[in-house]
This record gives C-alpha cells, structure tokens and sequence, in this order.
C-alpha cells in the first residue's frame, strides 16, 4: 500500500510563511534535489519524513531587479528563466549552462542549488565570490545571512524551521571594472556533477589590485575560500610575480582538502583546482566582464 504524503500549495507567501510556522515541512520548489535526496530505490514510492510545501509557483520568489548597483534574484528562478534574464552576469550564465540537462535547468532553482549545499553546487563558487546574501524570511520578517555563514556543510545550512530563502543579493555585481571567471571541471560540458568548480574575482586599478576573490569547489566539505590568503593580493602589480601567485598556490595547498569518491580521486581533485587557481593569477591582462 503506498503511503499518503501531506502536501499543501498555498496561492500567497504569507500562507505558505503562515504553515511552515506551524509545521516542519520539507519545502519544494524545482524538485530536482529533493526527489533524488528521499528516492528509495528503483520501483519504490519515495518516502517524506515530514509534509511537503510546494513553492516554485509562488510570484514573490520569482522576481529579479536591480537595486542601485545590486542584483536581486528570487530564489524560486529556474535556471532557464535566469539565461533569459538581461540582468543576470555573463559568468553567472555560463555557469548555469553547465548544470545538467534542459529538462533540468527548466525545474532547477538558484535557490535549490544553494539550500542543496553540496560541495560540489555548480553556482556556489560564483555566488561566494559575489559575495551573495542570502535573504530568509519568516513570519518575524526578512533576516538577511552571508552565503559562507548560512552553508555549514554537506546538505547542512543555518535555516530555521519557519523560515524560506526568498532572494540572492548580489552586492555591487552590475559596477564596471570587475573581472570574474568561473570554471567547472567534469566528465563533459554539461549534465555532470562537477569533480571541480572554481571562480575568481579581481578588480584592478590602473595596473594594481584592489581587490580579489578566489573560491574552489569540492575539493573539501564547503567552498574553499580564505579571505586572509586574498589579501596578500592586494596592492600587487598585474602581471603577478611568479614569486606571488607560487605563495598564494602553496597557501591554498594547505586549505584544499578534496577526499576520494565514484567522480574523482583526490589526488586529481587537488591538481586540478590548483592548475585552475594557478592559471588565473598567471593572466597577463584582465578584461572587465
């Protein structure tokens, strides 16, 4: 006999805000994640812990505005909707192209993806250079977290039980000058989970560094960032002197701490993203995005 499931799709945020308030639920939104996460073998009804919200259709989760220099990206946006998005940064998209199928990125959401806290999250090494904030809200009002705090580990993030991931802050992302790249290292372009992700962030004035980022992913339980190792960056002259990116290399070597598993080896995870990191200090000149 299979078993009932509770489910509730509310018309408003305040209602579904209202329920989760007064229930531990699961919440849904592309789906993508969560089917695959309680999935119970091959012929087997999936079994939920806890009743199902669905919220992938709620219109206050889907908006993306511009707020002076920020960006705003409703946490329910499907990867489609956001290639279509003018708003939305070149490497953020080519990220987004690099996850999965079509069928996929049309039920898949920017926020599924971060709640999802995968080391391995195809956006999260972009989001973490942005410097994203994450904005929850409850029925208590809006508390607004950075990327980095509100991701604790493997599929573990700092959400409370009445509370929904409403939008992704991108700070200053649409100013001039930056220069961001992102890379994803996998079986092929696309449909495949990434054995490494990387992105970085560097801003230059004139011929000097003003400011850098630098983000590497599954190589270690979150990303892998150290805002202490980018600053030994700043104040530099570009080109880099090979004696400065072989310090900031050899300081990520000791952070780096990929482990073996069905995708990759350790070994290869830990060359390739120092190879990746290695390459775009090694850049002669950066063209702003």
């Amino acid at each position: 006999m299979v078993e009932k499931i509770t489910t509730y799709r509310f018309e408003r945020l305040d209602q579904t805000l209202s329920q989760l308030n007064s229930e531990d639920c699961v919440i849904m939104a592309g789906g993508t994640d969560v089917m695959v996460l309680h999935k119970s073998g091959r012929g087997v009804p999936l079994k939920f812990p806890k009743p199902l919200v669905f919220i992938d259709h709620l219109s206050e989760l889907k908006q993306v505005y511009q707020n002076h220099n920020d960006l705003h990206i409703g946490a329910c946006c499907t990867y489609s909707e956001l290639l279509e998005e003018r708003l939305i940064p070149v490497p953020l998209k080519d990220a987004i192209k690099t996850i999965a199928a079509p069928a996929i990125r049309n039920r898949g959401t920017l926020g599924g993806n971060i709640c999802n806290a995968s080391p391995a999250g195809d956006t999260l090494p972009l989001l973490y250079v942005y410097n994203a904030k994450l904005v929850l809200r409850s029925i208590n009002g809006d508390r607004v977290v950075a990327i980095s705090d509100f991701i604790q580990g493997p599929r573990r993030v700092g959400r409370h039980q009445n509370e929904i991931l409403a939008e992704i802050i991108l700070p200053s992302v649409l100013e001039e000058g930056a220069h961001v790249v992102f890379e994803k290292v996998g079986n092929r372009n696309a449909d495949a989970i990434a054995k490494v992700g990387f992105a970085g962030y560097i801003r230059i004035n004139t011929d000097r560094i003003d400011d850098v980022r630098l983000c590497v992913g599954a190589v270690g339980p979150t990303m892998v960032r150290s805002i202490n190792i980018e600053k030994m960056l700043v104040g530099k002259t570009i080109p880099l002197a090979d004696a400065d990116i072989a310090q900031v290399v050899a300081a990520f070597s000791k952070i780096i701490r990929p482990i073996d598993d069905q995708r990759s080896t350790a070994a290869y995870r830990k060359t390739v993203a120092l190879n990746l990191l290695r390459n775009f200090l090694s850049m002669k000149q950066y063209q702003p995005n």
